[in-house]
């Protein structure tokens, strides 16, 4: 096939592949975005229309700049927490124009291929984070429920026995969507006393207006708004770079790192330009939206622009759908995102893999901070990856009494974690008298610190009088050698 055929079929793949399959699983991402997104606002400090114009501006602009199909981006609670700060001690403005910041960093980010770090983060992390989020989303919905009356629980039951048992009958329309209309219908008709989505927060009565953040162009503002714009850009491509690694284990299917970092940063100027908060990838959302179907940019598109549809041009009929019902579909969210096999895996796994997903999921859930979690995960795993290399060096001792020789047999990875376990297995004592050959034709010298434990060996038998020879050095230890021994002179 040609370029221009391949490329015509990724833009068929993702835009007119089952469309109506497509928009039926935006929708379900959408009504779970609806009580996320208020609360997140609140967190942020910002009238719930903030946090509601952010998520549709990024929807729709990101299903176009996106690098993964079928992932769902708005206003999310790791941006609004690194956010919150800056609104409290500057104003609404300063907001704007730091998410303005942060997307040009993000596209900075993107051109610089700095994608390509995710590399560094293993299964273990990634499976920390996605069960710490689970857990996350489920906590969200407790202020929801504890506390609520016996109608309120009912409606909850029954919310979560309409998206279990309708796949039974029809799996046509998501079960999500079933739910909303079942439970909108029997609240109204019945008047029951229960809170609707209009009593979590002022809902938008307008389109976002395009409008420059109202802060003064100057240097003192760029020093207020730096530290937390490269925070919000550094968080906001974690957990969306996190996300899209998701969707790829659940779709089977690649996507651009690169691209994403870029059209997240496109998303998030164009967000701030219309008056809403800096977001990122939301995986609980994305996971619903990819189990009912969503594969394409259509289910991303169309999930931002139902957004829009409902909270202005519907917003009588939404503002009356039970805060219950979406908290069914948000408790099913957290259910169906936890990995649930990784608690069997957990005696499985080796101990460190194990430890790393732990430690990932403690951070992350204590904190509230998906960063930090994430970060720590992938420090605890640099660890114990460099402690495993470090235990494969292995240095064998072959002694030859008639020809006077003793033999070091090097194997495995010289590097700054076993420099000192090298050193420690030279016995000085026992050579004395002898000639010393070290083999290291079985080895690789990695770094400098490598490079100087060898020749603090050698320095040693040479000033006690001993004879040394280092024999079977590979080409690359070699290299790293002799551009260091030419650095010093």
């Amino acid at each position: 096939m040609t370029l221009s055929s391949l490329r015509w079929a990724s833009i068929r793949r993702d835009w007119s592949a089952n469309p109506l399959r497509e928009m039926l699983a935006g929708a379900v991402a959408t009504f779970a975005l609806i009580p996320e997104v208020i609360a997140f606002s609140f967190v942020a400090g910002v009238d719930p229309q903030v946090g509601l114009f952010a998520s549709f501006v990024i929807g729709i602009v990101i299903a176009f700049t996106g690098g993964r199909p079928a992932m769902i981006s708005a206003a999310a609670g790791s941006v609004a927490l690194v956010a919150a700060p800056l609104v409290h001690a500057h104003g609404l403005a300063y907001l704007f124009a730091a998410g303005l910041l942060a997307g040009v960093f993000q596209i900075l980010f993107g051109l610089l291929r700095l994608g390509v770090l995710m590399r560094f983060v293993s299964k273990s992390v990634r499976t920390g984070f996605v069960n710490a989020l689970a857990i996350l989303i489920f906590a969200a919905q407790l202020p929801h429920i504890i506390g609520g009356d016996w109608i309120a629980y009912a409606m909850l039951a029954a919310g979560l026995a309409v998206i279990y048992l309708a796949p039974r009958i029809t799996t046509a329309i998501p079960s999500p969507l079933i739910c909303i209309v079942v439970l909108t219908a029997a609240s109204i008709g019945l008047q029951l006393p229960v809170m609707t989505i209009a009593d979590l927060g002022k809902l938008p009565d307008s389109l976002p207006v395009f409008g420059w953040p109202a802060v003064p162009l100057t240097l003192e503002t760029l020093g207020i708004i730096a530290a937390p714009a490269l925070a919000i850009a550094m968080v906001g491509l974690l957990e969306s770079m996190m996300t899209a690694s998701v969707v790829d284990d659940l779709t089977d299917t690649p996507s651009s790192k690169n691209r994403e970092c870029s059209g997240l940063g496109i998303a998030n100027v164009a967000a701030s330009l219309f008056g809403g908060i800096a977001g990122c990838g939301m995986i609980g959302q994305t996971v619903s939206n990819v189990k009912y179907g969503g594969r394409g940019r259509l289910s991303t598109l169309f999930a931002g622009a139902l957004l829009l549809i409902l909270m202005v041009l519907l917003k009588p009929w939404v503002s009356q759908v039970p805060v219950p019902a979406l908290v069914a579909i948000m408790v099913m969210v957290s259910i169906d995102t936890f990995d649930w096999s990784s608690l069997r895996a957990l005696v499985v796994h080796p101990r460190m893999s194990s430890a790393v997903m732990a430690a990932t999921v403690i951070v992350t859930v204590f904190t509230s901070n998906l960063a930090l979690g994430v970060t720590v995960g992938v420090l605890l795993s640099g660890v114990f990856f460099t402690f495993k290399v470090a235990r494969l060096m292995q240095v064998d001792v072959v002694r030859d009494d008639i020809a006077t020789r003793m033999t070091y047999r090097v194997s495995g990875q010289v590097f700054f974690a076993s420099a000192d376990a090298f050193i420690e297995s030279f016995d000085l004592d026992d050579t004395l008298g002898r000639h010393v050959l070290i083999d290291v034709s079985k080895a690789h010298f990695w770094d400098i610190t490598a490079v100087a434990a060898l020749e603090k060996v050698v320095q040693r038998f040479r000033a006690h009088g001993v004879s040394v020879d280092v024999t079977g050095l590979n080409e690359a230890s070699s290299t790293l050698i002799d551009s260091l021994n030419n650095a010093v002179t």
